[in-house]
């Protein structure tokens, strides 16, 4: 990883921190109210860079299904989540 990539690593987890609650690497989950979603989203896409870094948000319609968005590059790694 570069240093741009470490910086901008240090800046989201330190976001992510602020809102969620960490769970294991990169892993963070929380309840948030639509504004406390959209502080979180508005300071992530400050950092993160489009082309390169991907976040992932898992949103909760019931316990039973998610739906998903990407901020940034698309990599669809958990297309097989259960």
């Amino acid at each position: 990883m570069d240093k741009e990539g470490q910086k901008t690593l240090r800046n989201v987890f330190k976001i992510s921190k602020k809102y969620l609650t960490h769970i294991q690497k990169s892993v963070f989950e929380g309840n948030l109210s639509e504004l406390e979603y959209i502080k979180l989203k508005s300071e992530l896409l400050r950092y993160i860079r489009k082309d390169k870094d991907s976040v992932i948000v898992f949103k909760g319609r019931s316990e039973k299904w998610l739906d998903k968005e990407f901020l940034g590059l698309v990599d669809d790694k958990t297309s097989n989540f259960f």
